[in-house]
């Protein structure tokens, strides 16, 4: 098995407390770093994975996982566990792992699921839509599709993810969330491909050429997996092609170095909007 045989890789550094009196990792925590690479596999896929298998109508369940060991890994190392769904059955699917040290193969694993109906436990078929995704993530294929609109055609998706990114999570009051702007702005929102999205965004009119991006939000499990940036570079386009120079945005200060990573810069002091510690930040359009 070789680094070259996987698309998709988790990365872990070893703790203290996973290792024996041998000093190497104790083995059954090789199923742990497996079955945390799977969660991450999922979130690659652009789903989050509850909501994701609700709108499948089952869930997957281990039927059969081994291991074979090769070499040890010790405290420390910094691990990438390779991680690619090798076989479909008509119920089942097969996941083949690899456990590196840089390029040196450590570890391999199969898991096997079963698709199932969450109240019965009883085998169904894989859902055709899931199969096609699996596929297309192996054949390198993208996993999103940002389309940009009015609040007529994107409302519904993007109002549900504010909702539950600002109003849930964050707590803002829902009398703040939404405004008059919703109505006549450009949206955008990133879809996966069972059509649920998982980030959005919209653009403002702005004054001297500087247009305003501002609701950004991304799915709380999906973060950090480019969506949101995906999004950011669709109102960018929209901004660019109406001539405008530059966008500016509020930040939270917790996704400052996010917006700072893709080119925007602090603009000014910081300050709060809805009791959140924010800071405007800029980017020139080329």
């Amino acid at each position: 098995m070789q680094r070259s045989d996987f698309r998709f890789f988790h990365r872990l550094r070893v703790r203290w407390a996973e290792v024996d009196m041998q000093k190497i990792v104790f083995n059954a925590h090789y199923l742990m770093y497996f079955d945390t690479a799977i969660a991450d596999y999922w979130r690659a896929l652009a789903l989050p994975y509850e909501e994701a298998m609700h709108a499948l109508e089952g869930d997957l369940y281990v039927r059969k996982a081994t291991v074979d060991f090769q070499a040890s890994a010790r405290v420390d190392d910094l691990l990438d566990v390779g991680m690619k769904c090798t076989r479909i059955g008509n119920s089942s699917m097969a996941f083949t792992g690899g456990l590196f040290r840089q390029n040196e193969f450590l570890v391999g694993c199969e898991l096997v699921y079963v698709f199932a109906d969450p109240a019965t436990q009883t085998s169904r078929p894989v859902p055709q839509a899931l199969r096609d995704i699996l596929a297309g993530y192996e054949a390198g294929e993208t996993m999103i599709e940002v389309v940009t609109g009015g609040w007529d055609a994107l409302g519904e998706g993007a109002s549900a993810l504010r909702r539950q990114v600002f109003i849930e999570e964050q707590q803002i009051p829902k009398e703040l969330e939404w405004d008059e702007h919703d109505a006549v702005v450009t949206h955008a929102v990133a879809r996966n491909r069972l059509g649920q999205v998982v980030a959005t965004g919209r653009l403002l009119p702005g004054e001297g050429g500087v247009a305003r991006i501002g609701r950004m939000a991304v799915h709380r499990v999906l973060r950090g997996e480019g969506h949101g940036e995906a999004v950011l570079r669709a109102l960018e386009d929209v901004a660019r092609a109406r001539g405008d120079r530059a966008v500016a945005l509020h930040a939270q200060r917790s996704a400052e170095r996010f917006y700072a990573r893709i080119g925007y810069a602090p603009v000014g002091e910081p300050f709060e909007e809805a009791g959140i510690p924010h800071i405007e930040m800029e980017r020139a359009l080329r």
